[in-house]
């Protein structure tokens, strides 16, 4: 009885061609980034829930895959809770993991530390274009570097990245919680509800201002509401000098650096998801893809939930899969290829023409060609367009009849 052919929602196969480009995309993300210095470490696909349940992580908490616990830890003779039966969970992103990480290991780095984390992270989301629950990430992070420095460097590296991948005509928009959590506090709303705020302000893009002011107005009241929302346009110099804000700084030097490719703007309605960001904020935002292909910000205060002591960190992650899928829908091919040449072999070939074949293959191998060797289909026509697919420019036949002759 044949195996059914059922895949996990939300969790991709990957065909040839798209791994190819996808192969190229790191390389140049990988290339790029050790460009300016940073290194490039490796943390575990999983982690104590109990890191991963840490308030750090917003809404992705309610999303973390959770392993049962295994041998004399797993008991089921008692309560059969989520808590009981799981102690471990695929982590949510790369940077919760990159904490521990620098934690545990903080006396053998440099600092500050520059760090490159290209890896798998898993969310139980609801699968939708651009969006998995298995979906790599690549992220730069700066540890130990208090200063705007830090922001500018990711910020010229990122976007350095997408550049030389073959992005152009991109914007970075660019925020401050100080100034978010100072306008709020301006408008008259309490700590307490400035999540709910920022929920609601960060679903500008998809809502507009008219939703945004009715969501808020129905919670908090529609005179608090236009007065923030009426904060919320003014020049924010006064907020910028009132919170110490480094925006302009990084925003100067961006620009002074920059090539004339892409945009920084500063967005007053960018939020960004995660509860652990504590200054700067950052995203990218592509028209082609209608949203955003990749997001960062400040988080001084996480390593210290591992450590007792408060480590100034930012980072910055490209959306990989967004890029890859804009790529694709584009017909990207991976430019300077190398020659690609295919041996379609008739199955009557004789033995002693094989080898000759062989051995012509290996020397185009060394080089540097690829030569892929395969049995003659029936249906030629189709088997070569597969290959041209799959960037094989040159298409040998060997027939045996002909070469008898």
């Amino acid at each position: 009885m044949a195996m059914k052919k059922k895949a996990v929602t939300g969790m991709r196969d990957i065909l040839p061609e798209e791994m190819e480009v996808r192969n190229y995309v790191l390389s140049v993300i990988r290339d790029t980034y050790r460009s300016y210095g940073f290194s490039a470490i490796e943390t575990p696909h999983v982690e104590h829930l109990e890191n991963l349940l840490s308030k750090q992580g917003g809404e992705n908490e309610k999303l973390i895959f959770k392993i049962l616990k295994r041998g004399e830890k797993l008991d089921l003779s008692g309560p059969t809770t989520e808590e009981a039966v799981s102690d471990c969970g695929l982590r949510y992103d790369l940077t919760l993991p990159l904490s521990r990480y620098y934690a545990c290991h903080q006396s053998e780095l440099p600092s500050p530390f520059k760090a490159l984390q290209i890896g798998s992270v898993f969310r139980a989301d609801r699968p939708q274009r651009g969006r998995f629950r298995q979906f790599t990430q690549c992220d730069i992070d700066i540890l130990g570097e208090a200063s705007w420095i830090a922001e500018t460097d990711l910020i010229l590296a990122t976007s350095r990245a997408l550049l030389n991948i073959g992005f152009k005509d991109f914007t970075i928009r660019i925020n401050d919680r100080k100034l978010l959590k100072a306008t709020a506090d301006k408008a008259g709303f309490t700590e307490d509800q400035y999540e709910q705020i920022f929920i609601t302000l960060d679903k500008m893009d998809k809502i507009g201002e008219d939703g945004v002011r009715e969501e808020l107005g129905s919670a908090f009241g529609m005179d608090k509401t236009d007065v923030y929302l009426s904060l919320l346009k003014e020049d924010p110099k006064a907020l910028i000098e009132e919170t110490g804000s480094a925006l302009n700084e990084i925003i100067a030097a961006v620009e002074n650096a920059k090539s004339p490719e892409f945009k920084i703007v500063y967005d007053p309605t960018l939020v960004r998801g995660m509860g652990y960001y504590t200054g700067p904020i950052f995203e990218i935002s592509m028209d082609e893809y209608g949203g955003s292909v990749g997001g960062g910000g400040r988080y001084d205060e996480m390593i210290g939930r591992f450590t007792g002591q408060d480590t100034p960190a930012c980072g910055f992650s490209i959306g990989f899969e967004r890029i890859i899928m804009l790529l694709m829908e584009r017909g990207f091919r991976v430019p300077g290829e190398h020659r690609k040449c295919a041996f379609l072999i008739d199955k009557k070939m004789p033995k002693e023409r094989m080898t000759e074949i062989w051995a012509e293959a290996e020397k185009m191998r060394r080089d540097g060609i690829t030569v892929d060797i395969a049995q003659m289909k029936k249906n030629r026509k189709f088997q070569k367009e597969q290959l041209e697919k799959n960037g094989y420019t040159e298409i040998r036949d060997f027939y045996s009849d002909s070469l008898q002759h």
